[in-house]
């Protein structure tokens, strides 16, 4: 086979981006190709500096174009960031207006994690700006009851030759959930890729437009949900939801450790406490630790992040998101004071984040 730019290109065709599930030279990541006479020099845009993934694919280029022209033809690699990519781009086009976007994870499900999103979410706007919500958990979405919106559907629009996800607009918030899209009774049996390519859809085709902030709901753990959000979308930094319990507080290590991976590098806003404790309306300033005094506070003072808010233990918390109405919007109440404090709190460590892309400082809430 003769070695010529069309021919490598051809060949480059086979190697598949494990993440997108696309061709390496349809996924953006294969910008330009030049040609020698022994050798290929190929230039590669990853979405972020350090993928993860960047390793096996450049390892697979080498395999498919050596044994298409010859072990001995010399390949080497050139890595451009986004801003030297001109129009093609790998940013999706869907995100280009949203100026922050903030993932809300758990080391462990049980802790109320979307509880906190779709409160924070609510509060965000309540304080004036422009939201989004994207239910990430794709096995177990409950963002559409929390917002009272199971039998809503959005709707399906094409711009430009590009189909388009117009979210539902709930309490001044635009939310996607893959909830949205199925049977709530019936059980979502996908593989990894088939989760996370539902997810890419959501982030990708929805018509997001100006927003100032982008929460996004991940699911519990860690898994390919949480490397596809890392690797495809520009994410400001992740804040941790946790209870006050050990079992509870040891898994928010092993998120903090996944988010601060070299090869992955989001920075951590700070941790969420809920359920933090017990007031009982008759004894306001009384507070009962059932779960643990101060667990996540101590956690983050050791780990020197900040602690975002604490989140009590309230009946009309559960009640709320049963009845599709998030307990922030009831005003004068300790839980929403709570959730406001914590939105104020978090945006607070994005705006640092974004001034000086440095680590941020520790801020202990007091109460």
């Amino acid at each position: 086979m003769n070695l010529s730019k069309e021919s490598v290109w051809n060949e480059l065709r086979k190697v598949i981006h494990p993440s997108s599930g696309k061709p390496v030279t349809d996924a953006g990541i294969v910008q330009n190709v030049t040609v020698g006479d022994n050798s290929v020099h190929v230039i590669l845009s990853f979405p972020r500096s350090t993928d993860p993934l960047a390793g096996p694919v450049k390892k697979a280029i080498v395999q498919v174009i050596q044994s298409a022209f010859g072990t001995g033809t010399q390949v080497t690699f050139e890595n451009v960031t986004k801003k030297e990519v001109t129009e093609e781009s790998n940013q999706p086009e869907a995100l280009a207006q949203v100026k922050n976007i903030v993932a809300v994870a758990s080391g462990k499900g049980g802790v109320g994690k979307s509880t906190v999103a779709a409160n924070l979410a609510v509060a965000t706007a309540l304080q004036g700006y422009r939201v989004g919500l994207v239910d990430a958990d794709v096995y177990g979405p409950s963002v559409p009851k929390m917002f009272g919106a199971e039998e809503l559907r959005p709707v399906l629009k094409t711009e430009n030759g590009k189909e388009l996800i117009v979210p539902i607009e709930k309490f001044g918030i635009k939310v996607l959930s893959i909830g949205f899209f199925v049977n709530a009774s019936d059980a979502l049996i996908w593989r990894g890729p088939m989760a996370t390519s539902a997810l890419r859809q959501l982030l990708t085709q929805g018509e997001w437009g100006e927003l100032d902030y982008l929460y996004i709901d991940l699911p519990p753990g860690t898994g390919d949900v949480h490397l596809t959000i890392v690797q495809e979308v520009p994410v400001t930094g992740a804040v941790i939801v946790s209870t006050p319990q050990h079992v509870a507080l040891a898994a928010v290590i092993k998120g903090i450790s996944m988010f601060e991976n070299a090869a992955i590098k989001v920075p951590v806003l700070g941790l969420i406490e809920n359920m933090s404790y017990f007031t009982p309306p008759e004894l306001p300033d009384r507070k009962y630790y059932i779960f643990g005094k101060h667990g996540c506070r101590n956690l983050a003072e050791k780990l020197k992040l900040p602690l975002l808010g604490e989140i009590p233990i309230d009946e009309n918390i559960c009640q709320d998101s049963d009845t599709g109405r998030p307990s922030v919007l009831e005003q004068n109440t300790p839980v929403a004071k709570a959730f406001m404090d914590l939105a104020l709190h978090v945006m607070e460590q994005v705006d640092i984040r974004n001034k000086t892309m440095e680590p941020t400082k520790r801020v202990i809430i007091k109460h």
